[in-house]
């Protein structure tokens, strides 16, 4: 009876070694300048882009998505396969030396040590095939869908410098809360290097690759099984277990950090070549029970469909981090109301049936950022369903009763979208226009295109659309300003030179046309 009404979270303590504390690692000051020096080159990266006007594309294995997309061969590509092919022979390097994610886990995992606070490892069945979810969603699902609908396969080019480094990463303020999600939340929740285990594309990438190679943590035969490497490890490996197994570590989180090499007091622990011995597989332990692990796997798709793109801002890999974090938060609320005492990460946040200062502080937290989510989930529902409307209207024909009831619908979706929502998008406001000017309610087009025009600068249907409106109302000024805007984002972009050739040929001595029209010549030049 007492089991059922006291419960801990993460239930698997850190592992204790059966003799005097291990020694700090001497690889883990040398593998922190190491990432250090990974920063520094992506500083270098940027200020010589800022320099020159003109760079190598951004070396993210993220951008490999638009090479299996696209044909468009780019650095972020070629890192990518390059590290792949290093992996399935040397093992899991790259994560634990020269990845920007986990520096950023062991920064926060460091800084919340100096505060007391290590977080133990969650282990969770389901939650752990999340990144290789993610992997398929990024770089398999797009081509795969291509071809279903029956779209050639891409012919590759080269496609090696840009001239705009930032066009594909978030901005400012989404940065700082990845930093604070991916980092300190995830660490806290999860464990050390919790976003790798649970959300990272790439590392379920590499832990497969991984699983082929040679190149292993491996053990001698003067190991005395002291637990040393197990309790350095943050990559959350079981080592004195698997090289007692195995002979070798096998698990494929290994990162390859050699901190278990380095506390090993007996020296018996070293990087070498060779394949594994064999011995049955021990059977795993996790926190959570069956039902947990199916709430908590619905509790993630539900936060992924809230959260990716909410209000066009927030970016996939965020949200697989903000999904995984509602999944544990529900577990945790549900053994708050459920568990006569509750701790988690050590810390009691329920004794005897009552809430602890912690435990209120937690339950009120978690409890908000769960009400964020489903308030994110209803915004999210009716934009999309405003979106889908509004591509059966452009389907249905012109002037037709289906066309008219599917904008109809259209609009309501998106209007309550806008009005439920925390945040204006320009995206929302564009659609509107969009309808409006379908339904010749023109002034109200005009404010919505105005608006979607000044939330993103970069926006060119919305003001294509606002050059119409005007040159229908005979407003040649306005119209010249919109166009000079258009200019001034892409002089060669297409549908700003038609309408421009509609200008001058209801005014060809008009010289603001005559001098944008300079100006896309010389641009072509």
């Amino acid at each position: 009876m007492a089991a059922a009404k006291e419960s801990a979270l993460p239930l698997l303590d850190a592992h204790a070694p059966g003799c005097a504390p291990p020694r700090p690692s001497r690889r883990g000051r040398r593998r922190a300048l190491v990432l250090v020096g990974v920063h520094l080159l992506v500083l270098a990266h940027i200020a010589q882009w800022k320099l020159g006007g003109r760079t190598l594309t951004p070396l993210e294995p993220s951008e490999a998505g638009e090479t299996l997309t696209l044909g468009y061969v780019n650095a972020g590509f070629l890192l990518l396969a390059l590290s792949l092919l290093a992996t399935l022979v040397l093992g899991r390097f790259f994560c634990g030396w020269a990845c920007h994610v986990v520096f950023l886990q062991d920064a926060s995992a460091w800084l919340l040590g100096r505060f007391g606070l290590r977080p133990r490892p969650l282990r969770s069945r389901l939650l752990a095939f999340v990144p290789l979810f993610a992997a398929v969603w990024m770089f398999v699902l797009p081509s795969a869908l291509g071809l279903w609908h029956g779209a050639d396969l891409p012919s590759w080019s080269w496609h090696l410098t840009t001239d705009d480094l930032w066009a594909r990463f978030p901005g400012p303020w989404m940065a700082l809360l990845t930093f604070l999600v991916v980092g300190f939340l995830a660490v806290w929740f999860l464990g050390a290097k919790g976003f790798c285990t649970y959300g990272c594309p790439y590392g379920a990438l590499f832990a497969m690759a991984d699983r082929f190679a040679a190149g292993r943590i491996r053990v001698d035969e003067s190991c005395e099984q002291c637990g040393h490497c197990t309790a350095a490890c943050t990559s959350n490996v079981r080592v004195h277990e698997e090289v007692a197994r195995f002979g070798a570590v096998v698990d494929p989180g290994c990162m390859k950090c050699m901190d278990c090499v380095s506390v090993c007091p007996m020296g018996a622990l070293s990087f070498g070549i060779g394949r594994p011995g064999r011995a049955p597989a021990p059977r795993r332990k996790y926190d959570l029970g069956i039902g947990e692990e199916l709430v908590a796997a619905a509790t993630f798709a539900a936060g992924l469909y809230a959260f990716k793109g909410l209000y066009a801002r927030v970016p996939f890999l965020l949200a697989i981090a903000l999904a995984v974090l509602a999944a544990v938060g529900v577990i945790v609320i549900a053994r708050l109301a459920t568990r006569g005492t509750f701790t988690f990460q050590r810390y009691v946040w329920k004794r005897a049936g009552r809430l602890t200062g912690g435990g209120v502080l937690a339950l009120a937290g978690i409890a908000l950022f769960l009400a964020f989510g489903s308030h994110s989930g209803i915004v999210q529902y009716h934009e999309r369903e405003g979106e889908g409307w509004l591509l059966r209207a452009r389907a249905a024909p012109r002037g037709s009763g289906e066309r008219a009831r599917a904008l109809a619908f259209s609009r309501v979706h998106l209007e309550r979208s806008l009005h439920l929502g925390l945040l204006e998008t320009a995206g929302l406001h564009n659609e509107l226009g969009q309808i409006a000017v379908e339904e010749g309610r023109h002034g109200e087009a005009r404010e919505e295109l105005t608006r979607a025009a000044e939330l993103d600068p970069e926006i060119r249907s919305a003001r294509i659309l606002l050059v119409d409106l005007a040159l229908e109302r005979g407003e040649l000024d306005r119209a010249l300003s919109w166009l000079e805007e258009l200019v001034a984002i892409d002089p060669l972009d297409p549908l700003t030179a038609r309408r421009l050739q509609t200008v001058l040929g209801r005014h060809p001595d008009e010289p603001r046309a005559l001098a944008l029209l300079d100006r896309i010549v010389a641009a072509a030049r």
